[in-house]
């Protein structure tokens, strides 16, 4: 079922909650009155579905959750809306909400998972206003934690190749012509440009090819046979250190440690932890 079709299939029983009626019986005698009883059929479309393959009500208690429906019918006080309110959050964080974080950050992993029973203690403290932290003390905290997680997991993942990654700069900066920054950033300089400098905030035209250390070519604008133009610091830091170095009419080729690339991240052909191999010709800064 949609989920749109569910929030109005639930904004409707809120609506009958309302109306001080018992159990709704069809009448009717008019066109508006079929039409009423016609939107209500067709608004339970996928009703079933949805509540046992999202929400998880055992199809043997079918019974008793057309009785809640019943029940969530008919008038209710402030009071009792405010508790069958909570019962419909309480279900939605206890389920679909924590084993949607829980997968997130562990990635499906059934050997690791956060302990239910403190994630639900967490946001009823916070919903309470008496929690340890602040809710946004929190979110820095699990932004911090949830990437080292990551990265732990990746690292478990990729780790013979990250190794290759970095064996590989180590027997590079040996090789003549190879110039190392403190950063870390590799170079060679096939050209020597006699042009101006980029700073940081220029916008620069370049050609460039990608590689990774076996050779594979996962971008170029040599093949789109265009130039490609933006700003020197709106790309990964080893092309923004590398430009602010390089005279206009320059050609270099640069080895970017994932420090200062894409790190843990993934991105198209990149994998985790990959040194990336640019031939970059700085063409002109444009104004």
């Amino acid at each position: 079922m949609k989920k749109s079709t569910a929030l109005m299939v639930l904004a409707a029983a809120a609506g009958l909650a309302s109306c001080g009626q018992s159990t709704p019986k069809a009448n009717m005698k008019s066109d508006v009155d079929t039409l009423s009883y016609m939107v209500g059929v067709s608004n339970s479309q996928g009703l079933k579905d949805y509540v046992v393959g999202r929400l998880g009500v055992d199809t043997t208690y079918m019974a008793d959750f057309i009785r809640g429906i019943k029940e969530g019918t008919k008038s209710t006080s402030a009071k009792e809306k405010a508790y069958m309110a909570g019962m419909q959050i309480g279900q939605q964080v206890s389920g679909d909400m924590y084993d949607a974080i829980n997968n997130q950050l562990f990635a499906g992993d059934s050997t690791t998972t956060m302990s239910k029973e403190n994630f639900l203690a967490g946001f009823i403290a916070a919903v309470e206003e008496n929690s340890i932290v602040t809710p946004d003390s929190a979110s820095v905290y699990v932004r911090a934690k949830s990437e080292e997680i990551k990265t732990k997991a990746l690292e478990a993942k990729y780790g013979e190749y990250k190794k290759e990654n970095e064996e590989f700069l180590v027997n590079n900066k040996t090789k003549d012509g190879i110039k190392v920054t403190e950063s870390g950033l590799q170079y060679r300089i096939i050209k020597e440009g006699k042009g101006a400098i980029p700073t940081k905030n220029s916008r620069v035209k370049v050609h460039y090819k990608g590689t990774m250390i076996d050779g594979t070519e996962f971008d170029s604008s040599y093949e789109r046979k265009e130039p490609t133009t933006f700003r020197a610091d709106q790309v990964i830091k080893g092309w923004t250190e590398a430009l602010t170095m390089m005279p206009v009419g320059s050609k270099w080729e640069l080895y970017i440690p994932q420090e200062l690339g894409y790190g843990s991240r993934e991105a198209g052909k990149i994998k985790p932890f990959s040194t990336l191999i640019f031939e970059v010709e700085l063409i002109s800064i444009e104004k």
